[in-house]
């Protein structure tokens, strides 16, 4: 039987220097960045074999940041053996090998997950899935917009604009059903609401009811987004960067600092299937450079939309045709962030293209 004290666990920081280095050279950017942002872990021994001797096989545990885990953890078993098989070639360890490597979540205790979710009830209140139902329009980002009544008219019409990307909107004086007591409505939209958006115009703090709804809003840590007509952000709402809009570009602009939340950017795609012409297609469209990142089932799921709506493919926006008024469309995209690669078929169709063969 082999005397305790490996050699191969001791020189894994070598072996994985050395293997950046090899990655670099080959351009495998992201087997390289996972290495080299990971801590490491070796567990001695995870497989014995006792014949002539005895081999030993170490286990290997790669600790990811969360952003980095998060990107990759549909690909984990790929990588992971692909990790495992380059580091073998590399060490002459002799009876010694890396049996697994295995890719995990940093251990960082994170407090505040709840209620950084932006879905944490800060009381007791309890909202019924019939009252959600009224309240909000399925499979789409449940956005409150805090208003005063001046502009209730213009807060209608920003509420229809931004249904076009996906967003459900509440409008106190709009959505309320008259047989419903008024405050125990706006109370079950606010604790369920996936975000919020404070129109600041002149008279925006003199209202006792929208500084109630911005304290709500705070107090459950919801993305909030302080849109600046003719007040600035005041108070503690004054911390966050106000976006100064007008009413004609409010919406496009709101649902493009929307878009890297991950519940927006799958009600993004799903409005993108009930597209109904060329020019909704090329406002869709205008969002689609805000997109910052896409998993492999994300791309998907948006080649899908595009593929089966005519609408979306025959919209600049979205087939790339005229790059310089709207933007390379969405075949840039989607080869930007997937493994894949994606080509224009027939009628504009994506499709993903065929591996050369060898």
């Amino acid at each position: 039987m082999k005397a305790r004290g490996y050699q191969l666990p001791q020189r894994v920081e070598r072996y994985l220097a050395a293997l950046s280095k090899i990655y670099a050279r080959d351009g495998n950017r992201e087997l390289q960045e996972l290495i080299v942002n990971a801590q490491t872990r070796v567990h001695e021994e995870w497989t014995t074999d006792n014949w002539n001797g005895g081999t030993f096989g170490h286990a290997l545990f790669l600790m990811l940041p969360e952003a980095l885990f998060l990107h990759v953890v549909e690909q984990k078993p790929d990588l992971q053996e692909r990790l495992r098989e380059d580091l073998n070639k590399l060490h002459n360890e002799q009876d010694e090998f890396f049996a697994e490597v295995f890719l995990e979540l940093e251990d960082i205790e994170d407090k505040e997950w709840r209620q950084n979710s932006g879905l944490l009830l800060t009381s007791s209140r309890v909202v019924s899935p019939e009252a959600a139902k009224r309240i909000w329009a399925d499979d789409q980002f449940r956005l409150f917009l805090s208003h005063k009544t001046e502009v209730k008219k213009e807060t209608a019409v920003l509420k229809q604009q931004l249904r076009v990307f996906g967003i459900s909107c509440f409008v106190a004086h709009e959505d309320i059903h008259p047989t419903k007591e008024w405050q125990n409505e706006i109370e079950n939209a606010l604790a369920t609401m996936d975000g919020f958006v404070a129109l600041m115009t002149k008279t925006f703090h003199e209202s006792f009811w929208t500084d109630q709804e911005v304290g709500f809003a705070l107090a459950r840590n919801v993305p909030l987004i302080a849109v600046k007509f003719e007040q600035d952000p005041y108070g503690f709402i004054g911390k966050f960067q106000a976006l100064s809009s007008n009413w004609d570009s409010a919406a496009e602009e709101i649902a493009r600092l929307l878009l890297h939340q991950e519940r927006m950017l799958g009600a993004y795609i799903q409005a993108l299937t009930k597209c109904r012409n060329f020019d909704e297609g090329n406002r869709l469209g205008s969002l689609l450079k805000a997109i910052k990142a896409l998993s492999e089932q994300q791309a998907d799921e948006i080649i899908t939309a595009y593929n089966n709506n005519g609408e979306l493919r025959g919209s600049f926006a979205f087939n790339g045709t005229k790059p310089k008024l709207y933007g390379p469309g969405l075949l840039d995209l989607v080869n930007r962030f997937s493994k894949r690669t994606f080509i224009h078929g027939e009628h504009l169709v994506i499709e993903q293209a065929k591996k050369k063969r060898a």
